[in-house]
């Protein structure tokens, strides 16, 4: 009980007008060791080895049907794996003679869809994880996360009266009130506006911080990955593709796919000669790759630097063909010398040019990437 009620939400040392903290959780470290799920013959994992420390946020990134959901599932206990093991802080909690259910793996579980209990009032929806505690109490612990996340005012309100980011707040409260030493989170902020969802995302962080518990979060928005994640597993048809922290996966990816996801680029076909590609833009590295091989090169939209042609500079000529304005930033392509397609150009939108201007194009350091075109490496 002191757990739960002592511990649980910290009412007593916040300052006056200031919110409840929600205090920490003893985090687990998880692991994954060659797991594998099997539906129908087709492999939705496929041997995942991956090690989340306790404490941290780790972001599940793919795109839909890479696998994010079903490891998810695999380690809060939904499914079993059809081969290799789960542990929880060193304990095995899936494997070949081994299988602990979801309830006694002390995993919270929230989904896509929040899955609140339509006729319960928010504040008994987020009781509803401490039937073990008489109503009294647990009712108490629910007042103060509620209280937490802001919504202590619609207690007695119902599920279909709240809207989406009010729903979202109700799911993350349920499931991180009965302090689990590990989180899992199925796609939270999906069904949010873009408004909502960066408020929500901040939140929820600041939360999962509080309580330190460790986290799993899936997503297939490469923003958001970056956004809440220490780091960034990247899957891809049920297998890692790459892991690391944001800044890694961004300038160092691993191959073509992961450089797709954090990166809008323009490709065009190269062919590595003495460890170089030679192209329009210049003559760039192909570490690793023999003479003779068919290369994609890469330029990233935001790596391209315009400068209008009367002043000046280095640069490819080119002439601005369209301009498309995307908000912050402006999107322009750009007809350049000596490449076949357009190149697309993203600047901040204080520095779009008009259509049909005269430019230089220039690529900024570190704006080339160079991948083998037979295996995307």
């Amino acid at each position: 009980l002191k757990q739960i009620l002592g511990t649980g939400i910290d009412t007593q040392s916040a300052e006056p007008g200031m919110k409840a903290r929600a205090a920490a959780t003893f985090a687990a470290r998880v692991q994954l060791e060659g797991v594998t799920k099997v539906y129908d013959g087709a492999g939705a994992l496929n041997g995942v080895d991956l090690d989340v420390k306790s404490g941290e946020i780790v972001c599940l990134l793919g795109p839909s049907g890479c696998g994010k959901t079903t490891l998810l599932r695999v380690v809060s206990g939904i499914e079993r794996p059809s081969s290799g093991r789960v542990l929880i802080n060193e304990r095995e909690v899936a494997g070949p003679n081994r299988f602990v259910p979801p309830e006694s793996r002390g995993v919270g579980l929230m989904f896509q869809d929040f899955a609140l209990f339509p006729h319960l009032t928010v504040l008994n929806n987020v009781a509803f994880g401490l039937k073990a505690l008489p109503q009294a109490d647990s009712l108490k612990a629910a007042r103060a996360i509620l209280d937490r996340v802001g919504l202590l005012d619609m207690a007695s309100s119902y599920p279909s009266v709240l809207s989406g980011g009010q729903q979202q707040r109700v799911a993350l409260a349920r499931a991180i009130l009965p302090r689990p030493a590990v989180m899992l989170m199925d796609e939270p902020f999906s069904g949010l506006d873009v408004q909502l969802r960066e408020a929500m995302q901040e939140e929820t962080l600041a939360l999962l911080r509080e309580t330190r518990a460790t986290s799993l979060i899936v997503t297939h928005n490469p923003e958001e990955a970056m956004r809440m994640g220490d780091r960034i597993v990247v899957l891809r048809r049920g297998r890692v593709a790459q892991a690391g922290k944001a800044e890694e996966l961004y300038h160092a990816p691993a191959d073509l796919f992961v450089a797709r996801l954090f990166s809008e680029i323009n490709e065009f076909p190269a062919r590595v000669r003495g460890g170089v590609v030679e192209t329009p833009a210049g003559v760039f590295p192909a570490p690793g790759m023999e003479d003779g091989t068919q290369a994609v090169v890469c330029l990233r939209e935001r790596g391209l630097n315009l400068t209008v042609n009367g002043n000046g500079g280095p640069g490819l000529p080119g002439r601005v063909l369209g301009v498309k304005f995307l908000g912050d930033s402006t999107r322009m392509d750009v007809a350049v010398a000596g490449f076949e397609r357009p190149l697309k150009v993203r600047v901040d939108q204080q520095d779009a040019l008009a259509r049909g201007t005269e430019v230089k194009v220039g690529t900024a350091p570190g704006s080339v990437l160079v991948f083998a075109a037979e295996t995307g490496t």
